[in-house]
């Protein structure tokens, strides 16, 4: 058994954690343009109904069932061979993906089939995959302490939020350029600036970061011949690691909590330009303008809860977070039975522009348009943004968890298995969502979004119920998961020292406290942690 003995030698400065974070412009940035404008794309300017958008959506995710774990264990065991050694396990995969991500504005050409969707979804998010999962473990790797982890994932959210940001306001800006004109040409234009930057920030974390240093033990190790036995049993060895890391208890509940939180966007995601469009009646631009408020809100909230993680650990921010969101859904779902009568003609007297609300000197000044339209966005922005960023906060320390446990270092695999449950979760909730949209009675427009306010009231109930009702179910799940989470600064700092006394040789806790600590993080009794147990033998 190899352990990755030394802490990492060099020091992360200020533009490694920006050059690392920079990678979520992509890891975040992708998929709030595919979240929150796919489905109202393929629904609004293709002909596809809402349940096929939904599967074009979802099917992809299933597929990584295999390319997710085979990604990470991959990369954590190319640290035995001479390209894993000479270009980097993780880089390999990353320099890969920079000349492919441009590939994803051919997802936005509108007038094709079903099929073609289909397929370049599918080509572009294992291009996305190869690129995430080597991506997630270097901050891991870079350091071993607990608030340079935080500052990392602190980088990495603000970069996503406002990444966020631009995809939701680019096409407002777009629409604008072509003269207020709402056409496909908007999104295809929107994914072209987001495929260019993609190449570029994939760039700036290669030449930015770095990999774990190799211990001794594993600069002796020689990758083994690939014969067809060999070959043969990649794929049990890596389903039996993907499957050992659910036996590491921090993990699982960790595992809840991410889903918790981010399933439950994923239906707000795909269902909510939707509901503008039905229930608010507005149309892209309303939408555009809506989501750049929610993500404004959401980079505020990442900031604030970076120091509320630091201070007092994860699981005080994630209820926080579930608390801000579920008001802002409420607040949605009273506008839904209130329907505000001079809400529709103070919004059309708008002009697109919702920022004019805010004069009281306007002619469109209108206090109950300033709040249905700024008030719960803002809500559910200020929980989203830290339900965004506990997760990834998180995962920062899970290998080290993992570490008391096997004696082993496995980013990879970690990193492997959270994408994949995200996708896979992602997949039913995005299917699910699209076909409860579909089986409602909704209609999909023939010639643009204009056609799409005349819908059945059983069509926009489904879509509002759906909205409101599926997200709050998730994240209380989520909270029934966090309350027994242990994993915090003092946590982590007396599980740190406990891998250095037995990394050094110690068999006994050198406190009963320590013991409790460890045990409690990792599920496993004392006597069976650094190798002694069933799981710490599946890489070798």
């Amino acid at each position: 058994m190899a352990s990755s003995a030394s802490a990492p030698t060099r020091q992360p400065r200020w533009y490694n954690y920006w050059g690392w974070g920079s990678g979520d412009m992509l890891g975040a940035g992708a998929q709030a343009v595919i979240t929150g404008w796919l489905l109202y794309f393929f629904t609004t300017f293709c002909n596809l109904s809402a349940a096929e958008a939904g599967l074009i959506l979802g099917l992809p995710r299933l597929l990584e069932a295999i390319t997710c774990p085979l990604i990470g264990y991959v990369s954590d065991n190319l640290r035995h061979t001479w390209i894993g050694r000479r270009i980097g396990r993780r880089k390999i995969f990353l320099i890969a993906t920079i000349p492919l991500l441009p590939s994803f504005a051919l997802i936005f050409i509108a007038g094709h089939s079903f099929t073609y969707y289909l397929l370049t979804f599918i080509f572009f998010e294992f291009v996305y995959t190869m690129f995430l999962i080597p991506w997630e473990t270097l901050a891991a790797e870079m350091t071993n302490d607990y608030r340079k982890k935080a500052k990392f994932a602190g980088a990495r959210m603000i970069v996503a939020q406002s990444s966020a940001i631009l995809a939701s306001y680019l096409p407002t800006l777009i629409i604008g350029a072509l003269g207020g004109k709402d056409s496909p040409s908007t999104f295809l234009i929107m994914a072209a600036i987001f495929g260019a930057i993609f190449s570029l920030v994939v760039t700036l974390v290669v030449i930015f970061t770095w990999e774990r240093p190799y211990s001794e033990a594993e600069k002796q190790v020689q990758s083994a011949p690939l014969d067809v036995k060999t070959a043969l049993m990649i794929p049990v060895v890596m389903f039996r690691d993907l499957f050992s890391t659910l036996r590491i208890r921090a993990f699982r509940q960790h595992l809840s909590i991410y889903l918790g939180g981010y399933i439950s966007q994923d239906i707000f995601n795909t269902a909510f330009p939707i509901f503008v469009v039905t229930v608010m009646m507005g149309a892209t631009l309303i939408i555009s303008q809506l989501l750049t408020i929610m993500y404004v809100a959401q980079l505020i909230s990442v900031m604030i809860a970076i120091n509320i993680v630091i201070r007092t650990g994860p699981v005080i921010a994630y209820r926080i977070a579930i608390s801000f969101f579920g008001a802002g859904l409420l607040l949605f779902l009273a506008f839904y039975y209130l329907r505000p009568a001079r809400f529709v003609a103070d919004l059309g007297a708008l002009g697109g522009n919702m920022l004019s609300a805010l004069n009281p000197a306007s002619a469109t000044f209108s206090p109950v348009l300033i709040f249905w339209l700024f008030v719960p966005i803002l809500l559910a922005g200020l929980g989203r943004g830290t339900l965004n960023f506990v997760p990834w906060s998180i995962y920062n320390y899970l290998p080290d968890v993992d570490e008391a446990v096997t004696g082993q270092r496995r980013e990879g695999i970690f990193a492997g298995v959270m994408t994949l449950v995200r996708k896979l979760a992602q997949s039913a909730a995005i299917i699910c969502t699209g076909f409860i949209i579909d089986l409602g009675g909704y209609i999909s427009p023939k010639a643009g979004p204009g056609e799409a306010m005349q819908q059945t009231p059983e069509a926009i109930a489904t879509i509002t119920w759906l909205l409101i009702l599926g997200p709050i179910l998730v994240m209380l799940a989520g909270l029934v998961a966090s309350w027994r989470f242990r994993l915090n600064a003092q946590t982590h700092g007396v599980l740190m020292a406990e891998i250095d006394h037995l990394r050094a040789g110690g068999t006994e806790p050198t406190s009963p406290e320590a013991k409790g600590i460890v045990e409690d993080l990792s599920g496993w009794k004392y006597h069976q942690l650094w190798g002694r147990n069933s799981i710490a033998g599946v890489r070798h």
